[in-house]
């Protein structure tokens, strides 16, 4: 990639870091979309050994790549999005992603796409990843951050993502323990 064109897109991406998502960190600040994405990809690495018959080199880039619409729109919680948040997200993303050289552009492209359609076992892996890293998070961040409806919605956010995985659903009960537990201390 020619220098100049890099550092433009990495001066892009750096918006990611400013970039504030709904929920706190643990010390009490806005969490932003490159702290989400940077855990979330540590978390991938981190169960290489429990996928081994994954690519999990393609979940990393998926969990490296899965936010970069955000640094056009901003984060929206997933209990607020639209459809038509959702679909300028994507034009923007896809427009930018059609500037990029090969083999950047074909690669981001298929991996987009393998992501929107959740086929493979590296895509359910990557969303449910990416559904959990949130509830932990909240579950990390103090409760009076969290909205009347999160009470609710960390109960359940991901279950769905993790139905395909033995150990994700393992994982989503450990997850739900501790939520459980924090709503417990509150009372």
């Amino acid at each position: 990639m020619e220098p100049r064109f890099l550092l433009q897109q990495l001066h892009l991406a750096e918006r990611l870091k400013d970039t504030t998502r709904h929920c706190y960190t643990s010390g009490g600040r806005h969490e932003s979309v490159a702290d989400h994405s940077w855990r979330l990809c540590l978390f991938a690495w981190f169960l290489r050994d429990e996928f081994p018959e994954l690519d999990m080199d393609k979940v990393l880039k998926m969990c490296l790549i899965h936010d970069l619409g955000e640094c056009f729109t901003g984060d929206i919680p997933s209990f607020e999005k639209t459809s038509d948040d959702s679909a300028k997200e994507d034009s923007l993303l896809t427009r930018w992603v059609a500037t990029l050289p090969e083999p950047y552009r074909a690669d981001m492209t298929a991996l987009y796409a393998e992501m929107e359609a959740l086929e493979t076992e590296e895509a359910k892996l990557y969303k449910a990843l990416d559904k959990l890293e949130a509830v932990i998070q909240h579950n990390e961040s103090p409760l009076d951050t969290w909205l009347p409806l999160e009470y609710e919605l960390n109960l359940t956010y991901g279950n769905d993502a993790v139905s395909f995985s033995p150990y994700l659903k393992a994982l989503r009960a450990e997850i739900l323990a501790d939520t459980q537990k924090k709503i417990a201390e509150e009372k």
